[in-house]
Order: C-alpha cells, then structure tokens, then sequence
C-alpha cells in the first residue's frame, strides 16, 4: 500500500487540475470533533453474511463487479449487493467457481433481477469469468482459499488479488509516474473486515495499511466539503456531466488526490484525538455522505475499477 500512498502524493504535488485545501481538511477533521461519525458496515442491510466461507465467495464477486453503475440512472451499489444477496439465498452455488465462468451478459441481468443490459456488461462478464477460472486454478475454486494464504495481511491479500487477478490491477500513468490506486483489491479486504468484525476471515493485523477507496462518489463529497478544490475547467465538466477519459490527467488526479486528502485528513484526526484512526473508517463515512446526497455532482468515467 505504500505504493499507493507514495505515488498518490506524487500526482498531488504535480497535480494541474485538482488541490488539496489544508485549512479546509482542518475545518472537517473539527468539525468531527477527534472521532469519525460510526458506520456500521452493512448499516442498510443489503449484504450476504452467514460467517463463513459463502460470504468470502459473494464479496469476492461483488467486488468483482463493483463499478461503473452511474451509466444507467437507475442502477447503484445497492442493486448489485442485494441482487447477488438474493440469488445466493435461492440457490447457493451460483457463485460456485465453475458456474462463474459460464456466465453470459443475460444470465448475469437474471441473477441480479435487472431488466435491461448492465453498464459495461461484456467487461463484467470477462471478470466473473477470470474470477472463477482463476479461482479454480489456483484457490480450489474458493475465495476464502484465497484469504487463508494472506497470513491475516490485507497487504498481502491485495498483492495476491493483483497477481492473479488482471481485472483488480487499477494503476495508470500520469505525467510519466506509474500510479497504484487498486480500488476494489483494497475494498475486498475492507469488506471482508467489516462483514467479519475483525474476525475469522476478516482478521488482519494491518488493516491500517489499507488507503481509502478511489471511486467517483468520494471524491465528490471531499469537494462539497472543501477539502478538494477543482479548477474552472473541470468544476464546468463535471456540472455539464460530461465524461472524463480514463487515465486522463484530470481522472487521475481526482482520484489519486482523494486517498492523498484522506490520508493527511486521518493524520490529523490522529494527532489531535491521540488514538489510530483507519483510512477505511474515513472512507465509509464519506461515502455514505455521498450516497444520501441526491444533489451530489459527481465525475463520469466509464472504468472497471471503480
């Protein structure tokens, strides 16, 4: 993660488009008076859980095929979550590694209850199928295979995904600098931490290492809040609701400035409680901001990583 961390800073100090406003990080980290708002991580309810191996294969997945929804107004984190809850419940070995790697684009609409063609359908589809095939190959067929061989290190976890798995290496090359930012890698170790308290599958010692998770509603809500500050270029983009390119300067900035903000934002809320505070926690807070914010003006990037 301190790839991350490193060349997010980089493309902060070289940033043309996007800044960091450190009198507005002050005036947030005041505001939560030295503690994060609590989260809880499954506070709407939407997620599979039965504490063992079935929920280590549904986060996988769902973490497989967390992105892009904003093409389809309608479709959101929530559809996916519940959807793939669901068909678990009705059957559950759907997401058994075999099945995952016959799925088509309209067995896949079934499976999550969705009447019309997914954003970026052919993308997710190739996924599941590199998610199973791979698991198959190397991890029995189980993800929980997959967490067992970390030796509780999310660290290593999110190295392992991005070995083996092509679709979850989110990096891009800004100004020359290769940028880590491994979005749903990182979110897979998270949500393995929440769902399991910390526990079980969910029990890593360095939880701390991971960053927040770069998408496209976080960073929106660092900029209603001031931390984040756009040039008049791209504040005009983003309020025409045009697309921004993938691995465009701007793109990248958004994003890598993002986990840079929150990370200065978790050590300064660090140094004036006295008590360690956690990218994670920072990140779920703000993005649950995000999602109950109809008004919130967000970038459009079509991407598989977030």
């Amino acid at each position: 993660m301190e790839e991350v961390r490193e060349s997010s800073a980089w493309v902060a100090r070289n940033a043309s488009h996007v800044t960091i406003d450190s009198s507005g990080i002050e005036k947030v980290v005041e505001k939560m008076q030295d503690s994060i708002p609590k989260v809880e991580w499954d506070y709407e309810g939407i997620h599979y859980f039965d504490n063992g191996p079935l929920t280590v294969q549904y986060l996988f997945v769902l973490d497989a095929l967390n992105f892009c929804f904003w093409p389809d107004k309608d479709l959101n984190y929530d559809n996916l979550a519940m959807g793939l809850k669901e068909a678990l419940l009705n059957d559950n070995s759907a997401l058994e590694a075999d099945r995952l790697q016959k799925y088509t684009g309209p067995q896949l609409r079934e499976l999550l209850q969705w009447p019309r063609p997914l954003p970026l359908e052919e993308e997710r589809v190739r996924l599941l199928h590199e998610v199973g095939f791979e698991l198959e190959r190397s991890f029995e067929g189980k993800a929980s295979k997959l967490v067992e061989s970390c030796g509780k290190s999310a660290v290593k976890l999110v190295a392992l995904i991005t070995r083996h798995f092509p679709g979850f290496r989110d990096h891009s090359v800004y100004k020359g600098h290769q940028v880590f930012l491994y979005k749903r890698a990182q979110i897979f170790a998270a949500d393995l931490w929440g769902a399991f308290k910390g526990q079980g599958y969910g029990g890593f010692n360095d939880i701390s290492s991971i960053t927040m998770f770069a998408d496209y509603i976080v960073p929106a809500v660092l900029q209603q809040l001031g931390v984040l500050k756009y040039s008049s270029t791209l504040a005009s983009i983003i309020e025409a609701r045009n697309e921004i390119g993938a691995g465009t300067e701007e793109e990248v900035e958004l994003r890598a400035c993002s986990i840079y903000a929150v990370e200065k934002m978790r050590e300064l809320l660090s140094k004036k409680s006295g008590k360690q505070v956690l990218s994670v926690e920072l990140d779920l807070w703000l993005w649950s901001v995000g999602v109950k914010c109809q008004s919130l003006q967000h970038h459009r990037t079509l991407s598989i990583y977030y």
